[in-house]
């Protein structure tokens, strides 16, 4: 890993990112989400209220360079099994803020310490389709860092490297119909894998914010 690849993330998470989460009580009027990639406003955002959740975009030091770490869902799971995701879920009312619940999601889905991660910021909010206002917090893990996923809830636990990812060209638009309406969503392929919908999503608006 050089170092000029580590410090020039470190320069643009400052610059890029927000320091701070949204608060219970800002007006976030517009997320993104999926909805602002349909040109004819067919696919209409979620109506209030929203539930909240937090999900951590863990960039880690690997074999000299930087990649960012993903979840395959389990299979049995009720919601999205098998689809490809960041560690997260609902903010639980004992969270202290959106940071903490991302951390223990992580922690309890694939046994990332909390003292593992540096937290770099916030991206911006972002609304599934099925009404979850998601916060997604950007952490960066240490190289020496040791993951223990757990068969409940992660079939998997894989990497991409982050200069991949921050390539516009490898990112398409897909359409798929939800709720009988036709509605557009990022997807990256990697390999046999395709990262798309919300996860897909933040990845974009990681890009915008680190190269805008």
């Amino acid at each position: 890993m050089s170092f000029d690849a580590l410090s020039d993330l470190l320069e643009r998470a400052g610059r890029g990112l927000s320091p701070t989460p949204p608060k219970a009580d800002d007006p976030v009027s517009n997320p993104r989400g999926d909805h602002d990639l349909d040109p004819a406003g067919i696919a209409t955002p979620p109506v209030k209220p929203h539930r909240s959740a937090a999900v951590l975009v863990p960039i880690v030091v690997r074999n000299e360079e930087l990649a960012v770490l993903f979840t395959v869902r389990a299979s049995h799971l009720r919601d999205h099994s098998g689809q490809i995701a960041f560690p997260g879920d609902k903010i639980e009312p004992s969270d202290r803020d959106p940071a903490d619940a991302a951390l223990r999601e992580a922690r309890e889905e694939i046994g990332l310490r909390p003292d593992d991660i540096r937290i770099l910021g916030y991206l911006d909010p972002y609304l599934s389709a099925t009404g979850f206002l998601v916060v997604p917090v950007v952490g960066l893990c240490t190289e020496e860092v040791r993951l223990a996923p757990d068969p409940a809830e992660v079939a998997e636990v894989f990497e991409v490297p982050l200069g991949r990812l921050m390539d516009p060209v490898r990112r398409r638009l897909g359409v798929g119909l939800w709720q009988d309406r036709p509605r557009r969503y990022y997807a990256i392929p990697f390999g046999d894998r395709m990262i798309w919908g919300v996860t897909a999503g933040i990845v974009n608006n990681l890009h915008e914010r680190l190269f805008p």
